[in-house]
């Protein structure tokens, strides 16, 4: 059965020639503006890693990666979740020193996931990821690169409005920042989900930090990989979507474990048996930098920006055929 929820009296904003040239001009203007914030250099990155090297991202543990074998080299590939674990290893191989980074186009297939209006199971975003030293792991530091963030988000929206009349599309440059803790207490009897709409309903543009951790009700926000993220120095940047009135999340991201940070969450995750694989061997021993860095969809910013409902109006996926059908009968142009 169908996830798709259309709007009411919803249409696709642009005909398809004009959503193409809208969606280049995101991606352009965009990853311009990012890398200028953050002082970030284009790199070119992988759609698939070896098996056994411990970089593809195990996201929440039972989603599936696509595996097959490559007879020529000897090894099984596997199409990456994406790219959290090989960036911090590529700004070590490419010599980068602190205060620089390096992003790139990352391509992935989840096939796991539960598709709707907002999901897919192909994923297009920007991958991040900067060298930073010991001082630099402060909840101030990862506030200023969030704003820093959310400035280059709402430049291009801004751009865009110039650039296509027809879309008025306004986000909020303020970011509020709170903890998962600090939004289970103020929405006790709401889902994890409920939470961030109510949040993003009042405040737009929201940092919610420390996603992985277990809150005093015994439970997670949302499940985070232990072998990447801090769980005391990360969080999601969610923006109010005025068309699908919800929280949309537009990145995740976060300072990088460090070979305590490691150590602690793989013994709470009870996956301590990855310390023997090549990457985490690596990070444990102290031979990889220290870092902070994050995903941002790119699929997402195009929508969030456009004004469409559903994903497919930006990216070619596949999709169920009740899916294509309530989109063909309310004018939803799929791609």
């Amino acid at each position: 059965m169908s996830k798709v929820m259309i709007p009411e009296g919803y249409h696709t904003p642009l005909p398809n020639y004009e959503m193409q040239r809208a969606i280049e001009f995101i991606k352009s203007n965009f990853q311009m503006n990012l890398s200028n914030a953050l002082n970030l250099r284009r790199v070119s990155a992988p759609l698939f890693v070896d098996v056994n090297s411990g970089l593809n991202d195990n996201l929440n543990g039972y989603e599936r990666p696509v595996k097959f074998d490559i007879p020529d080299v000897g090894v099984d590939g596997v199409v990456v979740h994406s790219l959290a674990k090989w960036k911090r290893l590529a700004l070590k191989q490419y010599g980068f020193h602190p205060g620089k980074g390096l992003y790139t186009d990352m391509n992935a297939i989840r096939r796991d996931e539960e598709v709707d209006n907002i999901h897919s199971i192909y994923v297009d975003q920007w991958d991040w990821e900067k060298v930073i030293t010991r001082e630099d792991r402060t909840v101030d530091y990862l506030k200023q690169t969030v704003r820093a963030i959310v400035q280059a988000v709402c430049e291009t929206s801004e751009a865009v409005n110039v650039a296509f009349p027809s879309i008025r599309m306004k986000l909020d440059r303020d970011v509020y920042i709170l903890t998962t803790q600090e939004l289970e207490d103020m929405y006790p009897d709401l889902t994890p989900k409920q939470r961030e709409d109510a949040i993003c309903a009042k405040h737009h543009s929201v940092f919610l930090m420390q996603i992985g951790k277990t809150l005093a009700s015994g439970t997670k926000h949302d499940g985070r990989a232990p072998d990447y993220d801090d769980w005391e120095l990360n969080g999601d940047i969610l923006m109010w979507n005025p068309i699908l009135e919800r929280a949309f999340e537009i990145s995740s991201m976060g300072i990088r474990v460090d070979e305590e940070a490691m150590a602690r969450q793989l013994k709470a995750a009870d996956c301590e048996d990855r310390a023997e694989l090549p990457f985490h061997k690596a990070l444990l021993s102290g031979k990889l930098p220290l870092t902070i860095g994050g995903g941002i969809g790119q699929s997402r910013l195009c929508m969030l920006m456009l004004g469409t409902c559903h994903i497919g109006e930006v990216q070619v996926s596949l999709w169920d055929n009740d899916t294509l059908q309530i989109c063909r009968e309310a004018g939803v142009e799929i791609l």
